[in-house]
């Protein structure tokens, strides 16, 4: 059973840091491109990120493009977000998603796995 987890959502400041990560079991994660989407209240759910199968390839939302940093770590089936300069649009439920054969990374029905979602809530 694939199982996608994410962890670190919370309440930061505008101006902060924050670090989300997913962690990935039941499936052979060094053959899967990975990526971070979020979906606010009343919006469709938007690319934050995504990152190749090997690493080498780094893709980013036009919303977030500077600002935040997508990394895997493979020895331990993780993915992890570093987001800074948040501010108060970045507020969302941010996902993680798991895809075999991507060719289009920012697409949600390119992904075949997802987990259920960490709250960001950037608010002073």
């Amino acid at each position: 059973q694939v199982q996608l987890v994410e962890s670190g959502g919370g309440l930061v400041q505008p101006g902060g840091s924050l670090t989300l990560s997913c962690a990935a079991s039941g499936l052979p994660f060094n053959t899967y491109a990975m990526g971070w989407f979020r979906q606010a209240p009343g919006k469709e759910r938007e690319f934050v990120a995504a990152i190749s199968r090997t690493g080498a390839s780094k893709y980013y939302g036009h919303s977030v493009k500077g600002r935040h940093t997508i990394s895997r770590d493979d020895a331990k089936n993780t993915v992890t977000l570093r987001m800074n300069s948040l501010e108060p649009e970045d507020t969302a439920v941010y996902y993680c998603a798991a895809g075999k054969e991507l060719t289009r990374v920012g697409v949600v029905n390119e992904y075949d796995y997802w987990g259920q979602g960490t709250q960001v809530t950037v608010s002073s």
